[in-house]
């Protein structure tokens, strides 16, 4: 059984249950929106993103973000997915992550897009 990211009851009042598919973009969302510190078992996991929402827009930074993230779901997930590209954006306060990955098991490809708006 998996659960669900963020924690919901389901409709009878239980835990609310995630399918592997959903699962595995939940914990892929995890990596990108936990700040490194946030964690008390382990302050080296995320990647941050949340502090760039109001960091100034350059090529500079989204390269470096990008590598950022590319490295940190290698180092949590990479036993579970290969990331082939990452892109972010950032409008508005608001923050827009498209990761393409292969899910190891069955080597499906996907495309995901994950936001969150300013904290």
């Amino acid at each position: 059984m998996n659960l669900h990211f963020p924690f919901q009851p389901d409709n009878r009042g239980r835990s609310g249950e995630a399918d592997n598919d959903a699962h595995l973009r939940d914990m892929i969302e995890q990596v990108l929106f936990t700040v490194p510190g946030e964690r008390v078992n382990r302050p080296d996991f995320g990647c941050g993103l949340l502090q760039l929402v109001f960091a100034p827009n350059s090529d500079t930074l989204a390269a470096a973000v990008q590598m950022t993230v590319h490295s940190a779901l290698q180092q949590w997930l990479g036993d579970r997915i290969v990331v082939e590209g990452v892109n972010v954006e950032h409008n508005d306060g608001t923050l827009a992550v498209d990761v393409q990955y292969v899910v190891r098991r069955g080597q499906e490809r996907r495309l995901t897009r994950f936001t969150r708006g300013a904290p």
